[in-house]
């Protein structure tokens, strides 16, 4: 990407980044007003279509994560059944040889969400288990497979990564293996080796700044299956750290080393983020 563009997209006041945007953009004025967004979005499209008996089929993201506890509460006092949801999970970590964390890992994504989530919904209300997907490392093909099976994806939520990533779909980090825009967007679940970038702003809000306590790999579900749902929502809440990657996602050229600016031709695409994170990039000394 030329730094002439950058610097034009990274000096757009926010109160203008909306109408320049290549993308519907939603700003909202904080953390609480996102988190309500989020949970809300997700509870509205489960409902209304148990209203008119369809299943739900939702990709959701481990990161952001704080929507969850305030979904499980409209979801219970709303009575909104989760019994036709199909819940397809973006990634998890993997150890240094490629298998999954044991269930007690306090970073296991599916342990996560099964307490966070699933177990705190009401019985009555509870989605089926075998409805519940993650990607397996050892059955990379069944995921996707499910996903067809059961007529494709309704929505994918999910968040943005420091450099672009959605899921754990990293940028490419040999020096010698490149990828075309379009063979990334064609990518399938697949096991990665989590980016030196990723390992240090993971640690930094999950391991107290230790990179080497985090889980060195990842399984993650392809962007050929991220970009076949019928519908695409972002959330941006990071603040001061992701106010540039935003603005990539927005404006940025279309750029293998920022995977999240392929999804600018998603035909039902949206952004949610904070007023802070939508503020333009500002140099400062680190307090």
């Amino acid at each position: 990407m030329p730094d002439d563009h950058l610097d034009e997209i990274l000096s757009i006041p926010a109160e203008e980044l909306a109408r320049r945007s290549r993308v519907r953009l939603e700003i909202l004025p904080d953390l609480d007003a996102l988190y309500n967004h989020f949970a809300r979005s997700i509870a509205s499209e489960i409902a209304s279509r148990n209203a008119v008996g369809q299943p739900t089929r939702l990709i959701l993201p481990v990161g952001p994560v704080d929507h969850y506890p305030r979904l499980v509460e409209i979801c219970n006092r709303e009575r909104i059944s989760w019994q036709t949801v199909h819940a397809f999970h973006m990634d998890d970590y993997l150890d240094w040889q490629g298998y999954p964390l044991p269930p007690d890992h306090p970073l296991s994504f599916a342990s996560y969400m099964r307490r966070t989530l699933y177990e705190r919904l009401d019985p009555a209300l509870r989605i089926p288990e075998d409805q519940i997907l993650f990607p397996d490392p050892r059955h990379l093909d069944r995921i996707s497979q499910r996903i067809a099976q059961v007529g494709g994806v309704d929505t994918c939520y999910g968040g943005i990564g420091y450099h672009g990533h959605l899921a754990f779909n990293e940028p490419p980090i040999s020096r010698w293996f490149k990828l075309t825009p379009d063979e990334f967007r064609a990518s399938r679940t697949r096991i990665v080796a989590l980016a030196p970038e990723t390992i240090v702003m993971n640690s930094i809000r999950a391991t107290g700044g230790n990179p080497a306590s985090l889980p060195p790999m990842a399984v993650t579900l392809g962007m050929a299956d991220i970009l076949a749902a019928r519908r695409l929502r972002l959330y941006c809440q990071g603040g001061a750290w992701q106010r540039t990657v935003l603005r990539l996602a927005l404006l940025g050229n279309e750029d293998v080393d920022y995977p999240v600016t392929l999804t600018q031709g998603h035909p039902d695409y949206a952004i949610v983020a904070t007023w802070d994170t939508a503020q333009p990039p500002v140099l400062s000394i680190a307090a």
